[in-house]
């Protein structure tokens, strides 16, 4: 039977696959909370889930903005205000993601990295 991290590398790899990176995500979490070195392949893995989940949002955050502009020049403050609204949420997701993997790289991660990397 497969390890859990080697199950938890194979589920990312599905999910890139399937375009799935918010479970990418947290699949090369799991691998990454494990404490041990990861491999290229993994540090891979790792960079295209957090590239991608926060590279959508960073999407969704400037539509969603410009729309918010473009209703205030219209002088329509209630959609305006309801494009805020909506703009604080993926910004609040963006956040979360941000943190997240920043917490993972600085208390598990880069301890653990060998010196010249």
């Amino acid at each position: 039977m497969a390890d859990s991290r080697s199950k938890n590398v194979y589920f990312a790899k599905l999910a890139e696959q399937a375009e799935r990176y918010d479970e990418m995500a947290d699949h090369m979490e799991e691998v990454g909370k494990s404490g041990e070195d990861l491999t290229v392949e993994e540090r891979n893995l790792l960079s295209v889930a957090y590239k991608n989940a926060v590279g959508s949002r960073r999407a969704a955050w400037r539509i969603i903005t410009s729309i918010e502009q473009k209703e205030k020049g219209k002088g329509n403050e209630d959609n305006a205000g309801f494009a805020r609204e909506y703009c604080s949420k993926v910004e609040k997701e963006l956040q979360k993601i941000c943190d997240t993997i920043l917490e993972l790289l600085d208390k598990k991660l880069i301890p653990k990295t060998p010196s010249g990397e």
